[in-house]
This record gives C-alpha cells, sequence and structure tokens, in this order.
C-alpha cells in the first residue's frame, strides 16, 4: 500500500487536530522526564533532516486536494533550531496556499530559552499557534512530577510566545497534586493561568499510566490519586480563581469526566452549574473512567 508520509510510531496529536495533515519535523519529545507522561519513552529525541521533511510534504501534495491545517509533530518542535523550523513552515505555505493554521506542541522548559524575536520569526514564517503544557501552576508539584521548569518559567515562556504573536493554547492536568495538593494545585494554576493570558485553556484529567514513575508511586504509597469528587472540586475552585479575559476553556479530551466548554468570563456560571451537577450525580458522573486511548 503507498504511505504517504513516512511515520515513525508512536504518533501523537492535539484532539482538535485530527483532521490535520501531521508532519514528524522532530522524534520524540527533548524533556521525556515527565513522571505521568508515558508517550514517547520508546524514542530518542532527533530532529529529521529537513530535506527529509520536504519530501515528505511533496508527497502529500500530490495525493490531497485540500489541506486545511497542519500539525508538527511530535513533541516540542519549537524546541529544535528556530531558523530550520521557519524554513519548513514557509515551506508548508508554499506548498499548501490554502492551508488555514499550522501548529505544534511546545514546552516552557524550551520556550523560555527562545528569544521574542526569534518565536516572532516562526510566526513570520506561518506559525499559528503552540499547544503548551503547563500541566500545573504550583511549584511543589512542577518539581515533583519533574516537569523541568517552574511556574516563573512557564509564565515567561507564554509572555514571549504571546509577545511573538502567536496563539497559547495551555493544557492543565487535572488531579496532578492528588488527593494530598488538590487545592493548592488549583489555586497556583489558576493564579498562573491569569499571569499567562492563553487563547485557550485546555483541561485533561490525570491518568495513571502503568509503567510511569508517577503510577510506580500511587502502587508504593507515595502518591494518591484523586477521586472524581476530588477533581470536579479542584475544577470548581480553578473557575472561580480564573481572571483571564477573552479565553476559551475546551473539555476536549477522554481523560475528562464531564465535556466542560465555555468563553471567559461570561460563561463561569454556566460551566460551575454543570460541575456541580456532576458533583450532585456523582454516581452517574464521577465512576471509574475506562480508556482506551489517551
Amino acid at each position: 500500500m503507498f504511505q504517504v508520509m513516512r511515520y515513525e510510531e508512536p504518533l501523537f496529536r492535539p484532539p482538535c487536530e485530527a483532521e490535520s495533515l501531521i508532519v514528524q519535523v522532530t522524534l520524540g519529545c527533548p524533556h521525556n522526564r515527565c513522571s505521568f507522561c508515558g508517550m514517547y519513552k520508546t524514542k530518542r529525541y532527533r530532529v529529521r533532516d529537513p530535506e527529509e521533511v520536504k519530501a515528505d510534504l511533496r508527497r502529500a501534495r500530490l495525493f490531497y486536494r485540500h489541506v486545511s491545517s497542519v500539525f508538527l509533530a511530535d513533541g516540542n518542535t519549537v524546541a529544535m533550531n528556530s531558523d530550520k523550523l521557519a524554513e519548513i513552515i514557509r515551506y508548508i505555505r508554499r506548498l499548501f496556499p490554502e492551508v488555514e493554521r499550522i501548529s505544534s506542541y511546545g514546552g516552557g522548559r524550551f520556550l523560555k530559552g527562545k528569544s521574542v524575536e526569534s518565536l516572532r520569526a516562526l510566526k513570520e514564517a506561518g506559525l499559528d499557534i503552540i499547544y503548551f503544557g503547563l500541566e500545573s501552576g504550583d511549584d511543589e508539584i512542577l518539581s515533583m512530577v519533574n516537569k523541568g521548569v517552574d511556574s516563573k518559567g512557564m509564565i515567561e515562556a507564554a509572555r514571549r510566545v504571546r509577545e511573538a504573536g502567536i496563539e497559547l493554547s495551555v493544557y492543565i492536568l487535572l488531579g496532578l497534586g492528588g488527593e494530598d495538593r488538590w487545592e493548592q494545585h488549583a489555586e497556583n494554576t489558576a493564579r498562573a493561568l491569569n499571569a499567562m493570558r492563553p487563547k485557550y485553556i485546555r483541561p485533561r484529567t490525570l491518568y495513571l499510566l502503568p509503567g510511569t514513575p508517577l503510577y510506580r508511586d500511587a502502587q508504593e504509597g507515595r502518591f494518591r490519586e484523586a477521586s472524581g469528587e476530588t477533581v470536579m472540586r479542584e475544577l470548581q475552585v480553578l473557575l472561580n480563581r480564573l481572571e483571564v479575559e477573552d479565553a476559551w476553556f475546551l473539555s476536549d479530551h477522554v481523560s475528562n469526566y464531564v465535556p466542560i466548554y465555555g468563553h471567559l468570563p461570561e460563561d463561569r456560571e454556566k460551566m460551575l452549574a454543570a460541575v456541580e451537577t456532576a458533583l450532585e450525580k456523582a454516581d452517574l458522573y464521577l465512576g471509574p473512567r475506562y480508556l482506551t486511548s489517551l
């Protein structure tokens, strides 16, 4: 069978990029030490030869009549040399003039090391949005899960992305504080988000993956997994503390107990009412999760 793109599995993308052309510009994740994550453990991080990537893109152009969006995989693609990444983005724009959005993952550890000028060059080349893994705004939790950057670094990274004109979509990980740190997780994550001022806030809920360090911590009693009720209380605190303007809150992931969507600040009460309903009907909404895909 003819294969349009050359992929090295496993391959991941945000749920909202399901219809996008996925291009592996890098392979794996340059950090790859977060204790909750099992995404790229079978890969060594490396940057693909730009000419090889361009060859993939030319094959895709022959096969696809219309491409509306492109996602640049794998994890933390923006960590690579900005000039080389900009070259690939410009090539995409020339080859697929109909493309409306080009996006990539980007982590705070690497983005805070990028100058505003280098990020602006990516914007000018055609990068529209970065999916940014904050996970928590609490420094104790960030250290505990080996995120590689503190909340100050996260906020500085976000400032640089915004100043460069690139849209910011921030992931948070509900339940990451467990039963013991849920309140500080919620309070400090809201504080960080208020400072970061993202266009999109995308919550996921922690699911302990066998083989990860955090899973072993839970098995050996060093981490107490948050119950569904605790996760909802955490979400209540978070929504009440958020002071962002013109931000979309999008619960677009299979890991979440309840699909909660809205625009802040005007939809806050509607979203809080949905959380309250979930708490009142915990047996219906907050039971065990059986996830076949993350």
